[in-house]
């Protein structure tokens, strides 16, 4: 059972993976994910795939791992360690962050990853109002929104924020007159909307940011939260988008994730960061 890359074509065995796992067939962001990263599998000789791993890179500096399954017949065998250990060794010396269930964290932390911190999966339909404090992006500010997120995560993902431009339902900035000081955008995935990255300059910024894109939606939308924002957490709460499944940011080895993470609010999903 050798380890091979995946293609767009094994789109329909990973979310065959994916469902049996009890993770969703969430097929927009899988085929994201593949195209924009890359996806390592195990072939199961009975056919599908036994287990799967995605590696996006920022620049040469860090790299997110992602999308980490390993069929349920082939549990307890080693195969998640396994394609783990081969992203990391194909990342390089990059800094390598994932973000982990407490199913996978002790796999990890066997690997060498270490908790940074905590996050919490918050979802519901939002019941508050726009703040009317942001504009809609438009092409013209990729560039500045590109350099403000590489300010604030300390990482290049311009390849990646470029295909998310088309990518995102909508994205928003803020700003203080002179420049964008803040942004965000939400994607629609199957049962719900994603409201992330949110980069903003303080608390009051991102709770306008995401205001402005919720009150959008009718249907729930989802907002994944560090346990060190408990301001906006307990607003969000208190707007029907109540926390739930908790999870742990990991990072491989000694120091902490560059930028300037006092910036940073919500990832644009668990698997990028």
């Amino acid at each position: 059972m050798t380890i091979r890359e995946l293609t767009l074509d094994d789109l329909d065995a990973c979310l065959d993976l994916a469902g049996g796992r009890g993770w969703g067939r969430e097929e927009r962001k899988w085929r994201f994910l593949l195209e924009g990263g890359e996806g390592y599998g195990i072939t199961d000789p009975a056919g599908g795939l036994a287990a799967t791993v995605i590696l996006t890179r920022y620049g040469s500096d860090a790299a997110a791992i992602s999308m980490v399954l390993v069929s349920e017949r082939y549990g307890r065998q080693g195969l998640g360690g396994r394609i783990v250990q081969h992203a990391v060794e194909r990342a390089g010396g990059a800094t390598v962050f994932l973000n982990a269930t407490s199913m996978g964290r002790p796999l990890y932390e066997r690997l060498g990853f270490r908790v940074t911190g905590a996050a919490a999966m918050h979802l519901g339909v939002f019941t508050g109002r726009a703040a009317g404090a942001s504009r809609v992006a438009v092409p013209g500010d990729l560039k500045e929104i590109i350099a403000l997120d590489a300010e604030v995560t300390g990482a290049d993902r311009s390849e990646t924020l470029a295909r998310y431009a088309d990518f995102a339902a909508e994205i928003r900035v803020i700003g203080d007159g002179r420049e964008i000081t803040g942004y965000a955008g939400m994607w629609h995935n199957l049962t719900n909307t994603v409201i992330g990255p949110v980069i903003a300059p303080d608390t009051a910024a991102a709770r306008a940011l995401i205001s402005d894109l919720a009150s959008q939606v009718d249907r729930p939308v989802r907002v994944e939260v560090g346990e060190d924002r408990p301001e906006l957490a307990a607003w969000l709460d208190g707007h029907g988008v109540t926390a739930g499944m908790r999870t742990s940011d990991m990072v491989l080895g000694g120091g902490p994730l560059p930028g300037d993470r006092g910036r940073f609010f919500a990832p644009i999903m668990s698997a990028l960061g």
